[in-house]
């Protein structure tokens, strides 16, 4: 029994940091997504939010899970997102078309980290949960559909306005 207490409190501590970690990635994208629509480039920010969305997928990897999942589902996708970004970032530099390439990878592996913040807010905060127990009541879909469309809106204008200075 205390083995189990014992690893609990591991799970619990490495839920706990890799919650950290996620909001600190959001946040920093929120920044960087405000400096892309500025046609900021931000390149501490844009680093911050790069490693740390990153390591968001990365540490999602290493949870319990039996079968495949739509949570693993979701960190494979934005893990090739990412290297999508990366590359178009620090290897080619924005010229040409990596310029969008990596306005609209950025800004899908963002979303991906919000869509998770969403259904993980409607799963573990209670007065959320009762509005929507299974996930596929209306507030749940509603909130989805609402951020779908903030980043829809956000992203087409990233890739409009984010010429930053060479």
């Amino acid at each position: 029994m205390q083995l189990g207490r014992i690893l609990m409190s591991g799970l619990e501590l490495y839920t706990d940091i890799h919650v950290v970690i996620t909001l600190v990635a959001i946040f920093s994208g929120f920044v960087v997504l405000y400096g892309m629509i500025k046609a900021l480039a931000m390149p501490r920010w844009t680093q911050l939010f790069l490693v740390t969305t990153v390591l968001t997928s990365v540490t999602g990897f290493f949870f319990p899970f039996h079968g495949f999942t739509p949570a693993l589902g979701v960190g494979i996708l934005s893990m090739f997102l990412l290297a999508g970004a990366l590359a178009a970032l620090y290897f080619y530099h924005l010229k040409g078309a990596w310029r969008p390439v990596y306005v609209v990878c950025a800004v899908a592996a963002l979303y991906f980290n919000c869509f998770v913040l969403v259904v993980q807010s409607f799963l573990k905060i209670p007065p959320l949960h009762v509005l929507a127990p299974t996930g596929s009541e209306p507030p749940f879909a509603a909130v989805q559909g609402l951020v779908l469309v903030f980043f829809l809106v956000t992203g087409y204008l990233a890739v409009k306005r984010f010429r930053p200075a060479a």
